[in-house]
């Protein structure tokens, strides 16, 4: 009996995943890939939606709304950073209250309304503005309103979306089973590949629509991708598992300092043993992992000093303080995260600007838009995410014995020296372009450069392949990281990385605009061809390679915490064997 017992609970997920209700799940009727394959599709007609609206959105401000090059850049780069800070609320609500499967599908419920709403604000006549190419009158308050609230609603719902899905993915893998451990190894690689899918679909595709067709067509159809794939998620349900909320991650965090700070004078003792600490029961039941003292950031164990007479009355878990370590040691590479993600924003703004600029015919009736470009990223990025997947990461394991190739942070690194690269490469390539355009006159006139578009290919396929190994690297190694129990917050961290690079790519298009123009000749100018993007590139690179020598120093320190984890396993996989 006992070994049937024994034969039925091994049969049940060991990581505290329950079902909707509460109740235990079975790993062989819920999770796994067959959990997964629900919300990799949806994150397909999902990823669709978003880059539907915002490829091609700098284009539609300058040409509909008749906004400037720097003006346009700006609020698509601030509406993107409100979009990938937002997370950081939805994290919290479904770690502290909802849970991730309630706080995504109300989520999801708003981001629809969003979508709606833009595609009527490019529809209905009085909510858009007249069809014009010169002398165009600017957009009315009411078609402002209207247009930026739409964008707005799905920037507060992307809030809720983000930093869930993906984590619910992940969560249908065990971390107490040895094989599908190893599958969470190449989710987010797949993950990132359904990005692209619909990232890929929405460059060409949609692109295309919304240029030669029309906007409302163009925003009608990921508005319809978007209800998709929430029906997509729903059909999904019964194979779901969950993770039941266990509080504000902000209130432990807080408590954990607090306590520290009050008990500045209190010596910490050199026994560990001595220090307080739950039951293994307590951490059992939640399916979470108790954490040994580690003298990492050591002031903040004095949290965990048991209460003596004397002493101030207030006394945290060693594992609730070792959680706190863990998040503020990723503080440090995620502010290393904030120029790549300037960087990235970039092809979506000054490089689509760019294209506008160049001969974009093929043949004589059809023409590329130049969001369209921003494909040549994506296919890059699937390639290289399939070659990585597929035969690096298994060549790699080989060699490093790490079950994953290569670190997460060395991935991310050869993505930082590759972003470097590409700018390098589109400041050169921007230098022939003015000069060519100057041999025309056309820096005194605006007008098309004679030559192809295709001269900005190289930056858009090497910022693809940076892409593919710092973005996949951020999203896993923010996740990876954050402790069990704070698993939405860990990958609201890689997402606020987008969000702060969005705004500081604002800021910076700004400053640089302002401070030139005060000088004399300014770098951005609406005429490009009279402007200094070359400089700019440049000036990014330069940032880049700084960056680059920090992000160097704070990974050389940094101690990760899945290595100790993965070793505890082994230990404990090798005693099962052993019986």
């Amino acid at each position: 009996m006992a070994e049937n017992g024994e034969g039925n609970a091994d049969q049940y997920a060991k990581d505290g995943s329950v079902d909707l209700r509460g109740n235990p799940v079975l790993r062989s009727r819920r999770g796994g890939w067959t959990a997964c394959s629900f919300l990799v599709v949806y994150e397909v007609f999902e990823r669709m939606a978003y880059y539907g609206i915002s490829s091609n959105l700098v284009i539609y401000l300058t040409n509909r709304l008749h906004e400037g090059t720097v003006e346009a850049s700006n609020n698509v780069t601030n509406w993107v950073g409100t979009v990938f800070l937002t997370p950081v609320i939805g994290a919290y609500i479904a770690d502290a209250f909802l849970g991730r499967y309630w706080t995504f599908l109300i989520a999801s419920a708003v981001y629809l309304s969003g979508m709606c709403l833009l595609t009527l604000a490019v529809s209905v006549s009085p909510l858009r503005p007249a069809d014009c190419k010169e002398n165009c009158e600017p957009a009315s308050t009411l078609q402002l309103s209207v247009f930026f609230g739409g964008l707005y609603i799905i920037a507060l719902a992307n809030g809720g979306t983000k930093p869930n899905i993906s984590t619910i993915g992940a969560d249908q893998f065990d971390e107490f089973d040895s094989k599908e451990r190893m599958h969470k190894f190449s989710f987010f690689n797949w993950w990132t590949f359904s990005i692209f899918t619909g990232t890929l679909f929405a460059n060409t595709f949609l692109v295309y629509i919304q240029d030669n067709v029309g906007w409302t067509l163009g925003y009608a159809i990921p508005t319809l991708g978007l209800m998709i794939s929430i029906i997509i998620f729903l059909v999904g349900t019964p194979y779901y598992r969950h993770k039941v909320p266990q509080g504000s991650p902000f209130t432990r965090m807080t408590r954990v300092i607090v306590a520290a700070i009050r008990k500045w004078k209190v010596p910490v003792p050199n026994d560990p043993k001595e220090l307080h600490e739950l039951d293994l029961e307590v951490y059992a039941k939640r399916g979470n992992f108790r954490v040994d003292s580690t003298n990492s950031l050591r002031f903040l164990n004095k949290a965990a000093v048991k209460d003596s007479p004397g002493t101030p009355s207030m006394v945290c878990p060693v594992t609730q303080v070792e959680e706190t370590k863990q998040i503020l040691r990723l503080l440090p590479l995620l502010l290393a995260m904030f120029i790549p993600c300037a960087v990235i924003a970039q092809t979506n703004t000054l490089f689509v600007k760019q294209g506008t600029t160049l001969n974009r015919h093929i043949g004589p009736h059809f023409q590329i838009p130049p969001a369209s470009l921003g494909a040549f990223v994506t296919i890059s990025m699937l390639l290289c995410v399939i070659l990585y997947d597929r035969f690096l990461v298994k060549v790699m394991r080989a060699w490093t014995k790490n079950p994953r190739g290569i670190t997460l942070l060395k991935r991310m690194g050869v993505g930082l020296v590759l972003q470097i690269v590409t700018m390098s490469i589109a400041s050169l390539t921007e230098r022939r372009r003015l000069s060519i355009a100057r041999s025309h006159g056309l820096d005194k006139a605006a007008g098309q450069v004679p030559v192809t578009i295709f001269m900005l290919l190289p930056q858009f396929v090497l910022m693809g392949l940076a892409d593919s190994f710092m973005v996949v690297g951020i999203i896993e190694f923010f996740y990876d990281q954050a402790p069990e129990s704070m698993k939405s917050l860990g990958t609201s961290y890689s997402l606020t990385a987008y969000g702060v690079g969005n705004f500081l790519s604002s800021f910076l298009l700004k400053l640089v605009a302002k401070i030139t123009s005060s000088r004399g000749k300014g770098w951005i100018l609406n005429n490009l061809n009279a402007s200094h993007l070359d400089y700019y590139y440049a000036f990014l690179t330069l940032l880049g390679v700084l960056n680059f020598i920090y992000f160097l120093y704070v990974s050389n320190v940094y101690s990760y915490k899945s290595e100790r984890w993965e070793e505890n396993v082994a230990v404990d996989d090798q005693k099962a064997e052993n019986g």
